[in-house]
């Protein structure tokens, strides 16, 4: 496995541990439908949080969450409705990324809560 690819599963690894130790219940992780594809599903408080997941070994030249382009956004908001359909949800839906910034054992975890909302089509 590639050296970025494995930096992501390290990343995503830790988000899963940080919400879980913020009292979320993990629904589902990598979850995919043919092209579409959520890093992690999550619950609280009765809410789905939708959690793209960025991680990055240092943030020299950007900060993690300015991966998420519109475009990423908009493939987020439909995998989250086909998500809803197929499952049948019926919860208020929030966006979250959450950074993961380091490397392995040494990691920098930021949740930003409400990160995008559904664009306007």
């Amino acid at each position: 496995m590639a050296q970025h690819n494995i930096l992501g599963n390290d990343g995503e690894e830790e988000a899963v541990k940080y919400l879980i130790a913020h009292d979320y219940i993990i629904r589902h992780r990598n979850w995919r439908r043919g092209h579409k594809e959520l890093d992690i599903v999550a619950e609280k408080e009765n809410e789905l949080i939708v959690v793209e997941v960025k991680t990055r070994k240092d943030r020299l030249f950007a900060e993690p969450q300015d991966a998420v382009t519109p475009l990423k956004i908009r493939r987020t908001v439909l995998a989250a409705d086909a998500y809803l359909r197929l499952f049948q949800v019926d919860l208020p839906v929030r966006f979250d990324i959450i950074t993961v910034v380091g490397e392995m054992g040494c990691f920098t975890v930021e949740h930003i809560k409400e990160a995008f909302y559904p664009p306007v089509w």
